[in-house]
């Protein structure tokens, strides 16, 4: 420290390397990228099908579902669910679900991992809301799990989505 400090007083600067350049090319997608996904899409699968079980396969039910919502009035609100509370609220009906991940970032560390990304939720493929998805993945026994999901939802500002 006291040599730093000697050195800044004196004007000299200790040279410092160059950052690399980056390759311009896209990075290697990680091998349990497609895995993590196919937690995720299964999970998409058991809300297309509003089967509450399907949901229930795909989390550890010690996490949950959080919802950030925002009204066309700009009212805010955060609702958290259990697994069990988020899978009771599916209900039969004739409706079609879908959700869809728009360009999703995902990040994996061992047995964790994280998918973020914009998306867009359709009902009979008539936009109902978009945002922006948030899971947390925890590999358990070989196979990813979702721990945790937080989304924001909007009903403005979808068209671009």
């Amino acid at each position: 420290m006291l040599l730093f400090l000697l050195a800044a007083l004196s004007g000299q600067v200790t040279p410092v390397q160059p950052l690399p350049k980056g390759t311009g090319q896209p990075p290697a997608i990680a091998a349990d990228e497609p895995a993590v996904l196919a937690a995720v899409q299964r999970m998409f699968d058991g809300l297309a099908a509003r089967d509450p079980a399907r949901i229930l396969a795909q989390t550890l039910p010690e996490g949950g579902a959080t919802v950030a919502s925002e009204g066309a009035d700009g009212a805010r609100t955060l609702r958290h669910l259990s697994w069990a509370a988020f899978a009771a609220g599916l209900h039969p009906g004739p409706e079609r679900y879908a959700e869809r991940l728009l360009d999703p970032a995902i990040e994996i560390d061992g047995d964790i991992a994280m998918v973020w990304s914009p998306y867009v939720f359709t009902v009979d493929g008539k936009l109902q809301h978009c945002g922006t998805d948030h899971f947390d993945l925890v590999r358990e026994a070989g196979a990813w799990k979702v721990l945790n999901v937080t989304w924001t939802q909007r009903t403005t500002g979808c068209d671009a989505q």
